[in-house]
């Protein structure tokens, strides 16, 4: 029997700072596909995967991420020309309100966004999804604080 390959080499997540008008999300425009996203990369060699996500924020954006939680929620697609179907662990960085951002070559862009603003600004329903949860359970309401990565 044939089977659909799983990959779980990807992890993802929101960066959040709060503003004297409420909170806001880190979105990136990448520059080979041209859509807008939220920090997403691979793991390399034994890290774990927040260890990678930490990695992935710094290459992408230079920010060093000290603030870091699990979001408790996976992000799940297939994806028709590899015929895979990605399970990817989503994170969520609390960063400080004057966070400099510095892109990479992967990006041409930076936008710090409100709710309904990054959910306009991505073209896949699960992306909207991620931003729900995070805003829900990171914006909304405190974090529990099991969900916090000790390091």
């Amino acid at each position: 029997m044939t089977q659909i390959p799983l990959n779980t080499s990807v992890v993802s997540g929101v960066l959040l700072k709060a503003c004297k008008d409420g909170f806001r999300m880190l979105l990136l425009k990448r520059a080979k596909e041209g859509f807008w996203c939220h920090v997403a990369g691979k793991i390399e060699g034994n890290e774990k995967a927040w260890q990678a996500f930490i990695r992935e924020v710094k290459e992408e954006t230079s920010i060093v991420v000290d603030d870091l939680y699990s979001a408790d929620y996976l992000e799940q697609f297939y994806e028709a020309d590899k015929n895979q179907i990605s399970i990817i662990p989503v994170f969520v960085a609390l960063v400080a309100s004057d966070i400099e951002v510095v892109l990479n070559e992967e990006h041409t862009q930076y936008q710090w966004c409100t709710l309904d603003e990054a959910k306009s600004l991505v073209p896949f329903p699960n992306q909207r999804a991620v931003f729900d949860h995070v805003w829900k359970n990171f914006v909304d309401a405190k974090p529990s604080p099991f969900m916090k990565i000790s390091r």
